[in-house]
Formats: structure tokens, C-alpha cells, sequence
């Protein structure tokens, strides 16, 4: 079993099982209180879910991508919940979740997940299909891009035709849990422990005291 933890877009936290699925999910949309929400979201899914930290077998971070600020939260709590719990973190791309929630909910063929990257930008990942496991196949991307720029000819043809770009509302984490269930299960490969913020934060390194006259 494991803990998965999302906080690319609101904040969601799952305890999903490769056999029985989502065991418990709860999220919260808003995409400004990551680090208020996500012990109370963490602590109400073990217990709805009756599941002991010791029955963990590793702790699913969503490593977006996603704003810097919200990003980070879960990421930290992942990798602080798997170091306590002395099981593995695994990574999982967040916008493979909203694939796989697409594919499994009976979409096919290419798709185009579209998250807000705020700053009047958008983070894109291009997938064709489903694999015989039922895990999104993604052939490009991450990305950040400005809307705009996700309607022109060469933009379509690099990410080949689109189905369902309207802005994504949030990444399940049941969903990220059970992309890594599955990736394992199948013998694919994780992606690299780094957050996929795309652009440099907001905040900037001071260049120095001012001079006081």
C-alpha cells in the first residue's frame, strides 16, 4: 500500500492499494493553503482509510509540475512522511494522474493536460494513448507555455491532435498513487526526485544591503 501526496495544483492525499484501488482520498481545491490543509488532510485519510504507517510500502510525491510555493509543501511531506516511516519516496509526475484519471474513465487517443501555471501561463504534458497496463503513454512534456501558444500549427503538430485541453482543476492523488502501483507493477521506470517547476520562483535572492546616505 501507499501514501500519495499532491500538491501541483490544491492539495490531495490518498492511500491507494495496487489490488483494492483508492482505499481513502481527500483533497481541497484551493491552491493557496497547501501547507495550512495538508497535516489534517494527511491525518483524516490514515484513519479513514484504517491503513498503519507500517503497512506503508512507500510514500507517492507528486513532483508536478506545478507554482513553486504549493509545489514544494507536498514534496516536503512526502519526503519528511517517508523518512519517519522509513519506506521509499517515489516520484510520479503529477500530470500523468489527470492521464491516467482520462484514459480510465474511457478516453482515447491523444491528449493534451493542461495545469495553471499562474503568471498567464499554463504547464502542458502530451500523451497518445493508454498502455496494455492502463497507464497514459506520455510522448512530451512537461512543459510551460502561454495559452495562446497551445493553438498554434506548429504547437498542435509537435504535440500531435488534441483531446480535453481545458484547464485541469486539481491532480487526484488517488490517481498519482495508483500510477505508481502501476508503473511498478509493470516494471517502468520512475522519473528523477526533482520538483518540475519549469521557471524560476517568484522571490528573489536580495543583491545586498542598501546603502543608507
Amino acid at each position: 500500500m501507499l501514501l500519495a501526496i499532491d500538491t501541483s495544483a490544491g492539495t490531495s492525499v490518498a492511500v491507494v492499494d495496487r489490488d483494492r484501488g483508492v482505499i481513502a482520498e481527500r483533497s481541497v481545491a484551493d491552491t493557496m493553503r497547501h501547507a495550512e490543509v495538508i497535516g489534517e488532510l494527511l491525518t483524516g485519510c490514515l484513519s479513514e482509510s484504517g491503513v498503519a504507517v507500517g503497512e506503508l510500502s512507500g510514500i507517492v510525491a507528486g513532483m508536478g509540475p506545478g507554482p513553486f510555493t504549493g509545489l514544494r509543501v507536498g514534496i516536503a511531506a512526502a519526503r519528511v512522511f517517508a523518512l519517519g516511516a522509513g519506506t521509499p519516496l517515489v516520484p510520479v509526475i503529477s500530470h500523468d494522474a489527470i492521464g491516467y484519471d482520462y484514459y480510465r474513465g474511457g478516453g482515447t487517443g491523444p491528449l493534451l493536460v493542461v495545469t495553471d501555471a499562474r503568471r498567464r501561463e499554463v504547464y502542458w504534458s502530451a500523451y497518445s494513448g493508454a498502455d496494455a497496463s492502463g497507464l497514459p503513454v506520455r510522448i512530451d512534456g512537461p512543459g510551460l507555455a502561454k495559452p495562446a501558444e497551445l493553438l498554434e500549427p506548429g504547437f498542435a503538430h509537435h504535440t500531435l491532435p488534441r483531446l480535453g485541453t481545458g484547464i485541469a482543476a486539481g491532480v487526484s492523488a488517488g490517481a498519482l498513487g495508483m500510477v505508481a502501483e502501476l508503473t511498478w507493477a509493470s516494471g517502468g521506470s520512475f522519473p528523477a526526485d526533482e520538483p518540475l517547476y519549469l521557471r524560476s520562483p517568484d522571490v528573489t535572492l536580495s543583491a545586498g544591503p542598501k546603502r543608507v546616505s
